[in-house]
């Protein structure tokens, strides 16, 4: 099993695949990653070589941020919003959706499970 980022990938999917079981590499970037180390888009993770793992390795410690060091930039980029007071920081403040979307309806993903209201009947 492949270790890369602090992660263990998938030893039997596809190198594209299995990179994207990092967390902040997606497709796009998984695909970059393996034209930058020059692997074929076809090969198993079971079937690379450990120079090739630590030439992905490498290039992903060199060029991206993934994983601890990414999931700590977000959630500072979140507390200095709530701390300038910014209409977003008070959003996430209140556990509400950020982007504009409507909340008299819907919105139950981020609100969290309805509450009742006390004292009101039909």
């Amino acid at each position: 099993m492949a270790r890369i980022a602090g992660v263990n990938i998938p030893t039997n999917k596809r190198v594209v695949i299995a990179l994207q079981y990092i967390h902040g590499i997606g497709p796009k970037k998984a695909q970059e990653i393996i034209e930058k180390v020059s692997i074929p888009a076809e090969r198993r993770v079971n079937q690379l070589t450990d120079a090739e793992v630590l030439q992905i390795r490498e290039t992903i410690d060199r060029d991206y941020i993934v994983e601890g060091d990414l999931r700590r930039e977000v959630s500072m980029n979140i507390k200095r919003l709530m701390d300038l007071a910014a209409y977003r920081g008070l959003r996430h403040r209140r556990s509400l959706p950020t982007r504009g979307q409507r909340t008299h309806t819907n919105a139950r993903t981020r609100k969290g499970k309805s509450k009742p209201i006390a004292g009101k009947k039909k």
